[in-house]
């Protein structure tokens, strides 16, 4: 595998996503980490929940002092729903109606077809599934009264590729695209836009650490068009595309982030 490469100073800035109020699910590690400082970095303000508040407080506090707008962040466990009701309502109550939702909380936790029990299914899918759908319905008056908006629903390479160690993750992710193709319609008479991105094998920490070995290596090797390791940074890119304004006719699609492997 190549080695990491530099990243480029010369990406993309997207003057309309300046000012622009963002809600990001999951937004305290992993991909929602980077999600959160990529759009703090266009100068949007930035809200999300995540579960894990150590480390959601440091990446508030690491932007803040990179000097841009600090983020609004809510400690919240999405399987409760009105707790995410809530949590919606107040950061639109501190900052204002969203343009943009980007529903990224998952959670891609192993297990074996004989081992889900009907309390193991449900609480995978208040994970996985759910909490989409909640926080649209929440989002979509605001966006209503502000003429229109993006949300960009986060779906996954992993079902399409047959992945077999997550039969719960793999039904709740090839979901999505029927959440995406299901809203499209009717949001887009009110100039909403509702995408899917898909992203392939990214190396957060948690992947990292849990389950990138030799094996999973030779598998990027094997897979990838690209030789490149995907990184967080690769799939945030994509959401500010379908944020912006460059991204305004994109409606009902799914945007695959996976350097070729599907």
């Amino acid at each position: 595998m190549a080695s990491l490469p530099p990243i480029s100073t010369k990406l993309a800035h997207y003057p309309s996503l300046q000012g622009q109020r963002v809600f990001i699910t999951g937004g305290g590690t992993g991909i929602g980490a980077a999600m959160v400082e990529a759009f703090a970095q266009q100068g949007a303000q930035v809200a999300f929940v995540d579960f894990a508040e150590t480390e959601s407080l440091a990446l508030v506090d690491k932007i803040a002092a990179a000097g841009h707008v600090k983020p609004w962040f809510c400690q919240c466990d999405v399987r409760d729903v009105p707790a995410l009701q809530k949590a919606v309502a107040d950061a639109t109550t501190a900052l204002g109606d969203f343009s943009t939702l980007i529903n990224n909380v998952a959670r891609d936790d192993r297990h074996t077809l004989e081992s889900v029990t009907p309390e193991y299914w449900e609480e995978r899918m208040a994970v996985n599934q759910r909490p989409a759908f909640f926080a649209i319905q929440a989002i979509v008056p605001g966006m209503k009264r502000l003429g229109g908006g993006s949300i960009i629903n986060f779906g996954s390479t992993g079902w399409q590729t047959k992945g077999s160690t997550y039969p719960c993750y793999a039904i709740a992710k090839s979901a999505v695209n029927g959440l995406t193709r299901g809203l499209a319609g009717s949001l887009g008479q009110d100039r909403i836009r509702v995408n899917t991105i898909s992203p392939g094998w990214v190396m957060t920490e948690r992947q990292i650490k849990m389950w990138l070995n030799e094996e999973g290596e030779k598998d990027i090797q094997r897979n990838q068009c690209l030789p490149d390791k995907l990184q967080p940074s690769d799939v945030a890119r994509m959401a500010l595309f379908l944020a912006s304004d460059d991204g305004a006719m994109c409606t009902a699609q799914e945007f695959k982030v996976d350097a070729g492997w599907n």
